[in-house]
């Protein structure tokens, strides 16, 4: 202890000394840097491995990414992805069976859904897994007639012509196997392959598939689920879904009232009807009977989903060129990050359901 003393009063009258006084600081500074670092060694590390990791990017079409693109990644026009999302016609057992796909092409941003700035909001998560295939429609399109108002019709029933038979039944044999496995309603699941159908006959060129109109329904109602709105056997959300009023609040949209309330029921202000939600305007610019009962009703799932294809299948797109992809679901809603989703839900229906 003597000779612990002696070092240390020897040390620290030194320490007061000139040139203790300059080395002492410069040896406690080096150990507190050797400290810092000895600590980083472990502290960085165990921050990384405790950060999210990016998610793995899935193999798309014609070699492209389903995320919106990163510095150097090649992008279309709009500035989206070159991609678009797996489940188009190609003999897959998700696929429909028929001929090749429709013509496309849609409006600008005069139609469409609101989306994020009116529309209902999004339905979230995932879908459970599909493994199974499709049973074949011999011929392609259910049904002897293409739906009155189809776009490219040439024949079609009349009023007086209705059968009573909802053209979509015939699909229920695949729908009941596919919808069950992706989580999405039978009933809505017959509307949107049927609709894919019908563009094969009417705008071949346009190749839309089914896993559009339904990732836009996911996204845009849940498949027909919003406000508590359940789908009747015939296609039917009940009680009717209407969004919020575009009244320019919010970030919504600013449209005064176009149809009287006679589909949005307001009269001040246009709303979002409908599974698919439409704004009133754009519905009957291109509404279309799917269902042959007389009437095109915004708020039916068959109307709605053939509605929406058609829609989509304007101006001679070819849905499978990936500008031409992005820039129509642009056009229904002209929103990076909601294109984003619709991307990725069709792209995991495409891809669930082929497996």
């Amino acid at each position: 202890m003597r000779v612990v003393e002696r070092v240390g009063r020897g040390t620290a009258a030194w320490a007061k000394r000139p040139s203790g006084r300059l080395i002492v600081p410069a040896v406690i500074a080096v150990l507190l840097l050797g400290a810092a670092g000895t600590a980083g060694a472990y502290l960085v590390p165990q921050a990384l491995e405790s950060a999210s990791s990016p998610s793995a990017t899935p193999g798309f079409p014609l070699g492209a990414t389903g995320a919106l693109p990163s510095a150097g990644q090649p992008v279309g026009p709009s500035g989206l992805p070159g991609g678009v999302p797996s489940g188009f016609p190609g003999g897959g057992q998700g696929d429909l069976p028929g001929g090749p796909g429709a013509t496309g092409g849609l409006p600008g941003a005069t139609g469409g859904l609101p989306g994020a700035t009116g529309g209902l909001p999004g339905a979230t998560g995932g879908v459970p897994g599909a493994t199974g295939g499709l049973p074949g429609v011999p011929g392609g399109l259910p049904g002897a007639t293409v739906p009155t108002g189809a776009a490219g019709a040439t024949a079609g029933p009349t009023a007086g012509a209705q059968s009573g038979v909802r053209p979509a039944d015939t699909l229920a044999g695949w729908a009941g196997q596919m919808g069950t496995r992706l989580g999405i309603p039978v009933v809505a699941a017959q509307a949107y392959g049927y609709a894919e159908l019908v563009l094969q006959r009417t705008t071949p060129s346009c190749r839309l598939s089914w896993t559009t109109i339904a990732a836009l329904a996911k996204i845009e109602s849940s498949h027909g689920a919003a406000n508590g709105a359940v789908l009747s056997t015939d296609g039917t959300a009940l009680p009717p879904i209407f969004g919020l009023p575009l009244d320019g609040k919010g970030g919504r949209q600013l449209i005064p009232d176009t149809d009287r309330g006679a589909l949005d029921q307001d009269t001040t202000y246009d709303r979002a009807v409908g599974p698919l939600q439409f704004i009133p305007a754009t519905w009957n610019s291109y509404k279309v009977d799917a269902d042959n009962n007389g009437v095109a009703d915004p708020n039916d799932i068959d109307d709605a989903s053939l509605t929406a294809a058609t829609y989509l299948c304007q101006g001679g797109r070819n849905l499978t060129r990936p500008e031409a992809w992005w820039d129509a679901i642009l056009s229904y809603n002209a929103v990076r990050p909601y294109a984003q989703k619709v991307f990725d839900a069709a792209n995991d229906y495409g891809r669930r359901s082929r497996t």
